[in-house]
């Protein structure tokens, strides 16, 4: 005779959970893990409200390499050794 266990089906198999359980060690290093993305969401947060300028960073210019002289410059000459 079969054993009256809530997990028995009718026919006698014992039921699975279908998944595995998670491990509190496991647990832990997710809850530590989204405690230390919000903690950099908001740091980041911090920094885009702040603006660049509060970091001490220029924005990037690509035009203040350029000389600022606007007259052409002569090209140099190019010599030839004809020993």
């Amino acid at each position: 005779m079969l054993d009256d266990s809530p997990n028995d089906n009718e026919d006698g198999s014992m039921a699975s959970s279908g998944k595995p359980k998670t491990t509190m060690a496991k647990l832990q290093r997710e809850a530590a893990l989204r405690e230390r993305r919000a903690e950099k969401a908001a740091r980041k947060q911090i920094r885009r409200e702040a603006g660049p300028e509060a970091a001490g960073a220029t924005p990037y210019d690509p035009w203040a390499a350029l000389p600022t002289d606007p007259t052409p410059q002569p090209e140099p000459q190019a010599t030839v050794d004809r020993s």
